[in-house]
């Protein structure tokens, strides 16, 4: 029963490290390659230098427009569509003005009431302040000769006989005498006032306080038509980022996939005739880039093996990061492109939008010469 289970157990074993061999050399056999989703495009010179590219508007200074307001709010309308043409001027986009609109008002209102004190002040003297002014004297005159009168009665009465007045009742008519020849003196320097009207001084006062409440009203009527967003130019919506509700501020609106800020709307062109490329050349391959007058280039749109002849309009004169297709940084290390700006004219059979990404390679036009731009017809899309 022992030498069973020994040969059992020795027969179990050597099946294990069969299977074990098998395993490994069945695991060992180099797996077949998957085929790649398009073919890769090939350089059409002997030495090209190869680049990434992006699709833009034809801008004369820079590419594509993007819009952000100036001021923060809540998206009240969206006035466009993407792919609607637009000329200079159009609203596009209309952030919630109330709060600044009362300001505009309440502006407005101050400064029209400093206008009307300012317009009081030159039209002084008043004709019926006047007319009271001129009353108040003839009121002094009558009450002076009034006064003067009863002085001259006690005074009389006193030289006939003394007994007849007392002092102090002849000292109070004398007083009286006094008190109304000084308001006589006042009423007539009143109404010299009042008809040498407002002081120069009280109007140059008036009037920089009424210029300066038409400034802040001037300053917060341009402050609301901020709240429209208008098209700097004739041009194409080439995509609406904002939605009517959500919340815009001057960074542009926050998208919660890619956690960064996005323009409210872009603006450009998307005529086949009005497209340009931008393509970022690293560093290190700068040294290899053929004479301004030579350059020359070749697109691939990616899934496509049709090239595409670009014609060298400028170069960006500024070596930047490398980050101007992600807008990160995955690198460990300083990489910086230097932008290099081509026309070209799409094929009737390709349909390119601006923003898509494409591959690039670069040369001079005597290598252009030895290969043919485009590969035969069947061995593209």
């Amino acid at each position: 029963m022992h030498k069973v289970f020994n040969r059992l157990l020795f027969a179990l074993s050597s099946a294990g490290v069969l299977a074990g061999v098998g395993s490994a050399l069945f695991y060992a056999l180099p797996e077949k390659a998957i085929p790649p989703a398009f073919p890769p495009a090939k350089d059409p010179y002997p030495t090209g230098i190869y680049a990434d590219g992006i699709i833009e508007s034809a801008q004369s200074h820079g590419a594509n427009v993007n819009l952000y307001p100036e001021v923060p709010g809540v998206v009240r309308a969206i006035l466009v569509a993407e792919g609607q043409r637009v000329p200079k001027g159009t609203p596009l986009l209309v952030i919630d003005d109330s709060v600044q609109r009362a300001t505009v008002e309440q502006d407005h209102a101050q400064a029209m009431a400093a206008r009307a004190v300012l317009a009081e002040l030159r039209a002084e003297p008043r004709k019926e302040t006047l007319e009271v002014s001129v009353a108040q004297v003839i009121a002094a005159r009558a009450s002076l000769r009034t006064a003067r009168d009863s002085w001259h009665k006690q005074y009389r009465s006193w030289r006939l006989d003394p007994k007849s007045v007392s002092k102090d009742a002849l000292d109070s008519a004398h007083n009286a005498v006094r008190v109304a020849r000084g308001n006589l003196l006042v009423a007539r320097r009143q109404l010299q006032l009042t008809r040498a009207g407002a002081w120069v001084y009280d109007i140059q006062n008036q009037e920089r306080q009424a210029q300066a409440l038409e400034q802040a009203y001037a300053s917060a009527d341009a402050l609301l038509a901020k709240y429209v967003l208008r098209a700097p130019a004739d041009s194409v919506v080439l995509a609406v980022n904002a939605a009517v509700g959500g919340y815009l501020s001057p960074q542009g609106v926050y998208d919660t996939y890619t956690q960064g800020f996005d323009p409210a709307i872009v603006l450009g062109h998307v005529d086949r005739g009005d497209l340009q490329l931008r393509c970022y050349v690293d560093e290190v391959l700068i040294p290899r880039l053929p004479p301004s007058e030579k350059l020359t280039g070749t697109m691939f749109v990616q899934g496509t093996t049709q090239g595409i002849p670009l014609e060298f309009l400028r170069v960006q004169p500024y070596v930047t990061p490398k980050i101007e297709l992600s807008n990160e940084r995955l690198e460990r290390v300083d990489l910086r492109v230097l932008p290099l700006i081509f026309r070209f004219r799409p094929p009737p059979n390709l349909d390119v939008y601006p923003g898509q990404l494409v591959d690039v390679y670069l040369g001079g036009e005597a290598e252009i010469a030895s290969k043919p731009l485009l590969d035969p017809p069947d061995a593209g899309t």
